[in-house]
């Protein structure tokens, strides 16, 4: 039996609606932020095709979608904190970037982005 192998699957493009800014006005009404996560997940999966060995793609957007309009945070940091943290919650995932990218956040510029890294000890 060989060495065990990682490998990295990426979950893109989850729209968040959700209140997340300083300004009064941000905190009026839901804004729309994206969240792209790169999970660190053994290759069990690779060999095994089982759901049972992965991290459930759609239960991971599910979760982070939840705990980001949960959270109302103010800081686009703050959001990819909770977003890496809610992703380290699975078993299958031992470590994870999160990105969260918030639009229209600063005058005459595009978007803005975080990014949280965090790895199993």
């Amino acid at each position: 039996m060989g060495d065990r192998k990682a490998m990295k699957i990426y979950v893109n493009g989850i729209d968040v609606d959700c209140v997340i800014g300083d300004l009064q006005s941000e905190r009026a009404a839901p804004q729309r932020i994206r969240v792209d996560v790169e999970l660190d997940v053994s290759d069990r999966p690779s060999e095994s095709d089982s759901l049972a060995d992965a991290a459930d793609y759609a239960e991971v957007a599910r979760r982070v979608r939840g705990a980001l309009v949960d959270a109302r945070c103010r800081l686009v940091e703050r959001a990819a904190g909770i977003a890496a943290r809610t992703c380290m919650e699975f078993d299958a995932v031992s470590g994870v970037v999160a990105r969260v990218t918030k639009g229209g956040a600063v005058p005459g510029v595009a978007s803005v982005t975080a990014e949280a890294c965090l790895r199993r000890r």
